[in-house]
């Protein structure tokens, strides 16, 4: 008895070190990244701090979160780009070259994943 238990656990164990990360919590995470940054959130041309940058961010996942099955989807299809203008949003921090919201989003979500021991998954490297 003991025994099953063991490798029943060892099984469990072994299944959620490889299970898929849950994107809410993900997205989450990356806004209140957005939030805690101190960067400068460029929109349609017009900078915003960062609290607006993560509101803004915020919103626009709980409208549209149909569109974001993944992380990846939701950095591609919501906080990437203007759903109006369709121009690009960027990032711009202190001593950092201004990057555009895509790549900065990403590159948290790699050190997110990197820092859980996910490593960037195959739907981060599919989505570059």
């Amino acid at each position: 008895m003991k025994t099953s238990l063991l490798a029943l656990l060892l099984i469990l164990e072994a299944s959620a070190a490889g299970s898929a990360p849950d994107p809410d919590q993900e997205i989450d995470a990356l806004l209140t990244a957005v939030g805690d940054s101190g960067c400068t959130f460029i929109r349609n041309g017009k900078s915003y701090d960062a609290d607006k940058a993560e509101s803004h961010l915020r919103m626009k996942y709980s409208r549209g979160k149909r569109y974001a099955k993944t992380t990846e989807d939701f950095i591609d299809r919501l906080a990437s780009r203007s759903s109006f203008s369709g121009r690009e949003y960027f990032i711009d921090c202190e001593d950092e070259a201004t990057v555009s919201s895509g790549s900065w989003l990403k590159a948290r979500l790699l050190m997110q994943r990197n820092a859980q021991g996910l490593g960037s998954g195959p739907s981060l490297q599919d989505s570059q």
